[in-house]
């Protein structure tokens, strides 16, 4: 007997017409991620028919311009080309300053579009623009008009905010409130392209759609949880961001938390957006805070100057931009409790650092040993317990490492990996994140979005860290200097060795 699969039923929902309006046009976020996200969905034919996108940013240029610069930029990797006269001839640009005449010009310019297009009037506003504009273009977009709905079917107003979402608490609020001041939550979407990472996704169907590990997962079968995302590079030409935000800000309040929070939370009860986001919630609302004498800990390191694949690096203080005695970290191992019912005094070891020996990202989950050595006196203490491992870097895979017997007459033990590659077995084009998550805002559909409850729990777990962190004394007395190309710094490495690829 054969079963319809769900993929291959009608979709329940359509993409609206509607215009994309991309502030920070002419930046490297729009070139390198935004337009070959567009792109591709619209060489799948995902994108609506019909649909505009129009960059606006303060450098002077017209369309066709906007257009060969973009086109210039494509990555290398970019398939379809030959369909790019196609899909820039809805590519615009407008020129323009940050403030409320320009504003209510880029209104009528919209509307204008809006009935040469047929684009009924829906927009979304994607804000791929320096933190310290969010409030201001939210602000100008509300003065303007802009961020009215219709109150109909049609006509709708989305605004996507890009990571970080404030600097701590009190900035995440203030943002928070000058947003609900013209948008409603519902128009809000908070970006977080992690979560749109096919294996990020499948956590909560591999959790909850088998039945055979969501009874242990909890703390009577599993030993420890680490969660490592690491990167080869340094920070590039993004000193002026990264001397403020350093590894905790960059990394760890949004995309190591979201991480965090998809592999221990509860299950929902119904899998849509506010189910989801509530079980989320939860999780961060029970993290153990770092005060206590067996409470979370944190870890912090500086890459000094190494090598990376044989080739020597410099130091971070070396890096242009960079002041000579910063203090700035670079890596962070943080030691996490869950103070709940399923998860009590299980380690959850959150790792995430720049310049180490090579770009990984997964969540290894590590079962307790077996309760009864039966095979003690044949093989000793050396069964290695089984593991599971959720990798999103370099492949898209999950693997479960268990036990087997060798052949022959002697008892000998070998751990066997089962893989599943999401290459292997999917042959058909796939949506990076970014397309994904910009499609997820055109169907309206908030999943893989941050709400704001939790980011401000998350921010209220972290900002006492971080104030801590960020008195000079003790961050320079904190904060260890590591190797470039070595796992972070010498104390952290028996830990690292558990977590991290062999």
């Amino acid at each position: 007997m054969e079963f319809e699969h769900a993929c291959d039923l009608p979709p329940v929902v359509t993409v609206a017409p509607c215009t994309i309006v991309i502030f920070g046009a002419s930046g490297d976020l729009t070139s390198r991620k935004l337009i070959p996200a567009l792109f591709s969905l619209y060489g799948q034919g995902k994108l609506p028919d019909p649909v505009a996108i129009v960059g606006c940013g303060r450098s002077m240029m017209n369309d066709s311009q906007f257009r060969e610069k973009l086109f210039a930029q494509l990555p290398a990797e970019t398939t379809g080309r030959k369909q790019w006269p196609d899909f820039a001839a809805g590519v615009h640009y407008r020129a323009l300053t940050y403030d409320l005449q320009s504003f209510q010009g880029l209104a009528g310019f919209l509307a204008e579009l809006d009935r040469k297009v047929g684009a009924r009037g829906n927009r979304i506003f994607d804000l791929a623009v320096p933190p310290e504009l969010y409030p201001v273009i939210a602000e100008l977009l509300g003065e303007a008009g802009l961020a009215r709905e219709s109150g109909q079917s049609e006509g709708w107003a989305r605004i996507i905010v890009e990571k970080p979402f404030g600097r701590d608490l009190a900035s995440s609020i203030s943002l928070n409130a000058i947003l609900l001041k013209y948008f409603r939550e519902e128009q809000i979407f908070r970006i977080d392209h992690y979560l749109a990472k096919e294996t990020v996704q499948n956590t909560l169907i591999f959790r909850f759609a088998n039945a055979i590990f969501e009874p242990l997962w909890n703390r009577h079968h599993i030993e420890y949880v680490g969660i490592v995302a690491a990167e080869e590079l340094g920070i590039g030409n993004r000193a002026g961001y990264y001397e403020d935000a350093g590894v905790l800000r960059d990394m760890f309040q949004n995309h190591m938390m979201q991480l965090l929070v998809l592999t221990a939370m509860e299950p929902p009860a119904r899998f849509d957006s506010r189910s989801v986001q509530d079980e989320k919630t939860k999780v961060i609302q029970s993290l153990r805070d770092f005060s206590t004498t067996d409470g979370s800990r944190l870890d912090l390191g500086q890459y000094g100057p190494g090598s990376i694949n044989g080739q020597p690096v410099q130091g971070y203080r070396a890096e242009p931009g960079v002041r000579p005695d910063s203090t700035t970290p670079t890596f962070a191992l943080m030691e996490l409790y869950i103070d709940n019912w399923r998860w009590q005094n299980v380690p959850f070891y959150l790792v995430s650092g720049k310049r180490l020996p090579r770009k990984q990202t997964r969540i290894v989950v590590q079962f307790r040993e077996v309760p009864h050595r039966l095979f003690r006196d044949v093989l000793g203490d050396n069964i290695f317990a089984n593991r599971l491992t959720i990798e999103t870097y370099p492949e898209e895979a999950i693997r479960l490492t268990f036990q087997t017997k060798n052949p022959g007459t002697s008892v000998c033990l070998r751990a066997m990996t089962m893989d599943f590659v999401y290459h292997e077995h999917y042959r058909g084009t796939t949506l990076d994140a970014y397309a994904r998550v910009l499609l997820d805002c055109m169907v309206g559909d908030h999943m893989l979005f941050w709400r704001q409850d939790g980011i401000e729990q998350s921010w209220a777990f972290l900002t006492p860290v971080l104030e801590i962190c960020e008195e000079c004394q003790y961050r320079a007395q904190q904060l260890q200097i590591y190797p470039a190309g070595t796992w972070g710094p010498e104390q952290v490495h028996a830990l690292m060795s558990r977590i991290k690829d062999e």
